[in-house]
């Protein structure tokens, strides 16, 4: 009987990682580096870039960092030739890098800050699969994974664009594996609350925060960045060959309404 822990291994495979400098796509990129896979990281931030890409080759692994900004979509064709130029090729995508410009409710909104959240969230994803798509059909098939939130799910007060974003986030994830199979799987992967770097700070300055998360989560913990990469890992390797169009709650089975709500009543 064949060994069942070798269909999460991911050796002869490239990947692409955006929002790989720090937190969940650091942690992705080097799970990915530690199954096999060669890895492309993307980011704004070179030196952070260069940090974890000297982590990938300690493991083994090929690495590239490619600094650029996901919002400027009319790049993204060229970080992807770039990741394939380097690495011979493109197996697994994962749409890390995601975020708002602001956080708000529907008076506190603009346009132009709608349209900046789904450009990060949903534009930049769908930009990078479609230049992707060619070259994982040229090797055979393959899989994107994108990181959606818990807040896509959730209707709380002072989150919309971001909530709404990562809603279509998780639509698109949907719509696209209908349209790409079989040849290529795309699930996401929805965290709550998980302790970045970014989160970490802001919950050491407010302890009672943290500890309320905590209470309120039924695991009685928050997240870490391995958790998200584990379920990751599982997406883009064998072990998830026939799952397709899903969107994966790791969120230690937590509540909404999580954070405090100070948005008033009109």
């Amino acid at each position: 009987m064949p060994d069942i822990t070798e269909q999460f291994r991911l050796d002869g495979k490239t990947a692409l990682v955006t929002g790989a400098g720090k937190g969940i796509g650091r942690g992705i990129a080097l799970a990915f580096a530690r199954a096999g896979a060669d890895v492309a990281l993307v980011a704004r931030t070179k030196a952070d870039l260069d940090a974890v890409a000297d982590d990938v080759r300690a493991v083994g692994r090929n690495a590239i960092a490619i600094p650029a900004d996901v919002t400027e979509i009319d790049s993204l064709g060229d970080v992807v030739e770039q990741s394939v130029r380097s690495l011979g090729g493109l197996d697994l995508l994962v749409n890390n890098a995601g975020g708002v410009e602001q956080l708000g409710t529907y008076t506190d909104m603009t346009v132009a800050i709608l349209e900046g959240a789904f450009r990060f969230n949903v534009s930049a994803p769908f930009e990078l699969g479609r230049h992707a798509l060619p070259h994982m059909l040229a090797r055979g098939g393959g899989a994107i994974v994108n990181i959606g939130s818990m807040s896509g799910m959730q209707n709380e007060r002072g989150f919309l664009p971001y909530s709404l974003a990562k809603s279509a986030l998780g639509k698109f994830t949907q719509l696209a594996a209908v349209e790409l199979a079989p040849k290529i799987r795309v699930n996401a992967i929805l965290p709550g609350c998980v302790e970045t770097e970014a989160l970490r700070g802001f919950m050491d300055a407010m302890p009672d925060i943290r500890e309320n998360l905590r209470q309120k989560t039924p695991m009685r913990r928050n997240g870490t960045p391995d958790d998200i990469a584990s379920a990751a890992l599982f997406f883009a390797s064998p072990a998830s060959s026939w799952i397709t169009g899903k969107l994966l709650e790791v969120d230690g089975a937590a509540p909404a309404g999580l954070f405090p709500n100070t948005a008033p009543d009109l």
